[in-house]
């Protein structure tokens, strides 16, 4: 009986970190594949702030919100 019951518990906790690993690595392939910020993106944003940003600084920014990812 009480077997049972500490079987039941250790798979449901094993179940539970293998799923959070399975689910972190999907999201990482997710957001590498299709990021949430693209140039365009940053180009309106920094032109909204009233400047116009040239090409090397985009990539710049871009290659660090790629860096954090």
């Amino acid at each position: 009986m009480i077997q049972d019951i500490l079987l039941i518990v250790a798979g449901l906790v094993v179940g539970l970190i293998i799923g959070f690993f399975v689910a972190q690595l999907v999201m990482k392939k997710y957001m590498k594949k299709n990021p949430p910020i693209n140039e365009k993106m940053i180009e309106a944003m920094m032109s909204s702030m009233g400047r116009k940003p040239s090409q090397k600084q985009v990539n710049q920014v871009m290659k660090q919100m790629t860096k954090y990812m």
